[in-house]
């Protein structure tokens, strides 16, 4: 089966764990704040961590599932798993400098880009 179709049913599957938990989340915790994303941000982070050490160390898959089950579901669940996964790698290839960058320029970039598209939108459809 080609890769793309790997990732995207990795997406449906990790899409609808995301919808699954912040849906529980919520009706256990409340809605005040958002405990379900950050609870897949979390989970998925770790997943993500011990995930690609068990690839690294004990399984040697394919490149199909490796994209299947990082890409596809655990990016599905949460993107920020693989924001992580990126930010570790810079800390561990030693490009301290560059990791901090990353994260705060994706932090900082989204953060405006959301409030960018807000305004936007808003001017627009008024």
């Amino acid at each position: 089966m080609n890769i793309y179709l790997w990732v995207a049913l990795g997406g449906a599957i990790g899409a609808s764990g995301r919808f699954f938990v912040t849906s529980m989340t919520g009706r256990l915790i409340g809605h005040g704040f958002p405990w379900g994303t950050m609870t897949v941000n979390v989970v998925g982070s770790f997943i993500m961590g011990a995930l690609i050490s068990f690839m690294a160390i004990k399984w040697s898959t394919t490149a199909e599932m490796r994209a299947f089950l990082t890409t596809g579901v655990l990016g599905g669940f949460t993107t920020f798993s693989a924001f992580s996964l990126d930010f570790a790698t810079l800390i561990e290839r030693k490009e301290h400098v560059a990791a901090i960058g990353y994260a705060a320029g994706s932090f900082g970039l989204s953060i405006l880009a959301i409030f960018a598209g807000l305004v936007v939108m808003r001017i627009v459809l008024s």
